[in-house]
């Protein structure tokens, strides 16, 4: 894992810029739910886009390699990820998929539903090793897909409600 330096969502107290733009919260919340380990997602708060970098552009960007040193493809990556680096205040990190607990969501959802017998049964599928994987085979096993999915996006939604709210950024549906 990286280590950022001055804008994680916790350090707000460096703020240099005010976002002029709020940030559209559809797109707060699908770029939360393709949260992967290595990638890195960050709001900037000039022009309210959100941005991605992976791990290894952010060492590059923390290291003394030229851009030479990389493939032309990631150059703009490498470029971008020592804007953020730099541009303290600028960018503000996401929540990663270690703030947003799906385990949480999906034990939440387990408990939400009406029927006891399903609720047990979802409820024991994320118990122990492999518990991603049952739960997804159950939620499709019982037809409950959709109703997950729409469960996770309110669950994000809130996340990332709170978080601009946390942050001082104004968002818009």
């Amino acid at each position: 894992m990286v280590e950022l330096r001055n804008n994680t969502s916790e350090d707000n107290s460096q703020k240099v810029h005010k976002n002029t733009k709020p940030v559209r919260l559809s797109e707060l919340v699908g770029e939360m739910e393709l949260q992967f380990d290595g990638m890195y997602s960050f709001l900037d708060l000039v022009t309210g886009n959100i941005v991605s970098v992976s791990d290894e552009e952010l060492r590059a960007a923390q290291g003394e390699h030229l851009l030479d040193d990389y493939p032309y493809w990631q150059h703009e990556l490498i470029d971008l990820a020592r804007d953020i680096e730099d541009d303290v205040g600028r960018y503000i990190a996401l929540p990663t998929r270690f703030d947003i607990h799906e385990y949480s969501i999906m034990e939440n959802f387990c408990l939400s539903l009406e029927d006891d017998r399903l609720s047990k049964e979802m409820y024991s599928a994320i118990k122990g090793h492999g518990a991603f994987r049952r739960f997804k085979d159950s939620i499709r096993q019982h037809g409950i897909e959709d109703e997950w999915y729409s469960f996770k996006s309110n669950a994000l939604r809130e996340i990332a409600v709170a978080w601009c709210e946390r942050n001082g950024i104004r968002c818009v549906d």
